[in-house]
């Protein structure tokens, strides 16, 4: 049974790497959660800098410092690493296993590598693996795109009907974090769009693997062409496929996988970007003619893609209502 924010005790957090986009997202979001004290915020280049100093959103709403030191006096601990200094991190610090660990990195998200050391960490995509999380002690927690894709495509993967899909998605200039390069660049990215790592994203494994897992098909395959876009937040998908059963069956199929799932919503109307920005929203819309059908998705990369579908994994795990502290409105206008 789930608890209510007013039954619940309060639980500690702790947030490693929070000088980043999802590191401030996270904290930002931890500060107003109901039942969730956040400890610290661990950063080695920000360490006795006031968190507002970086994250400049947060300006009268804390006096916390970044700390360089850690705590174990924690429920929870949020790893905003970069991909390799998870398991790094984990390698050289001595975390006791009463912690719960949720990582944001891709460091633990494939079934090749879910394991270090006594630590097995379940893929945390709760419209997949609810059960598993609600169980588990460590979460490795989804890529934005892959949450895109993905949950286009599950329902049609849990009915055994998924063919070869081609998609596109197109994501703002978040999703490449906080360093600058030049494809970051505000003269670069107005005005401007560019395909990067045209079929060989990273994402494509845990993708293929939450699919096989649902259809069992190791035939079937995504091609993903994504984009960089000239915005700052979110990320839409579509997905093309070929499928022969009547659009209102496959409606059906949609409203039957997500009716229990608080934050998937399928959607009858045309859905734009604005929507799902700064939620923690996934809304999914079908089109079809003739046999081929199209799969849209948006999100925000930086909530339901980052930090809002960890903090949703927290809750989960530490037997709370999933949507605590993630009633977040879009920023539709």
């Amino acid at each position: 049974m789930q608890t209510t924010a007013a039954s619940a005790k309060t639980f500690h957090a702790g947030i490693v790497g929070g000088a980043g986009y999802t590191g401030g997202e996270l904290i930002r979001l931890l500060l107003n959660h109901p039942v969730a004290s956040l400890r610290f915020v661990h950063s080695n280049s920000q360490a006795n800098k006031p968190l507002s100093s970086v994250h400049t959103d947060l300006v009268g709403e804390t006096e916390m410092l970044f700390t360089g030191d850690l705590t174990t006096n924690i429920d929870v601990l949020f790893l905003c690493l970069s991909h390799g200094e998870a398991r790094q991190f984990l390698t050289t610090h001595a975390i006791p296993e009463n912690i719960a660990i949720i990582d944001l990195s891709q460091d633990f998200r494939w079934q090749a590598s879910n394991q270090h050391e006594s630590r097995n960490f379940v893929y945390g995509l709760p419209e997949l693996n609810r059960e598993a999380i609600l169980s588990a002690r460590n979460i490795a927690n989804p890529g934005c795109f892959a949450t895109a894709i993905q949950l286009g495509l599950l329902p049609l993967a849990k009915a055994g009907i998924l063919s070869d899909v081609y998609t596109t998605g197109i994501t703002g200039s978040t999703g490449a974090g906080q360093s600058l390069s030049n494809t970051t660049h505000f003269s670069w990215r107005a005005n401007n769009i560019q395909a990067y790592k045209t079929l060989q994203h990273q994402h494509l494994q845990e993708i293929q693997e939450s699919l096989k897992q649902l259809q069992g098909n190791d035939g079937m395959f995504v091609h993903f062409v994504p984009w960089r876009g000239d915005f700052t937040r979110g990320i839409y998908c579509t997905s093309i496929l070929d499928m022969g059963l009547p659009l209102e069956e496959v409606k059906q199929v949609y409203r039957e996988f997500y009716h229990a799932h608080p934050f998937t919503h399928f959607c009858e109307q045309p859905i734009h970007l604005k929507q799902a920005v700064n939620t923690n929203k996934c809304l999914v819309q079908i089109e079809k003619q003739g046999n081929k059908m199209a799969v849209h998705t948006a999100i925000d990369n930086l909530l339901k893609g980052a930090s809002g579908q960890a903090l949703q994994n927290m809750n989960l795990l530490l037997g709370l209502d999933e949507t605590l502290g993630l009633h977040l409105k879009a920023a539709a206008f």
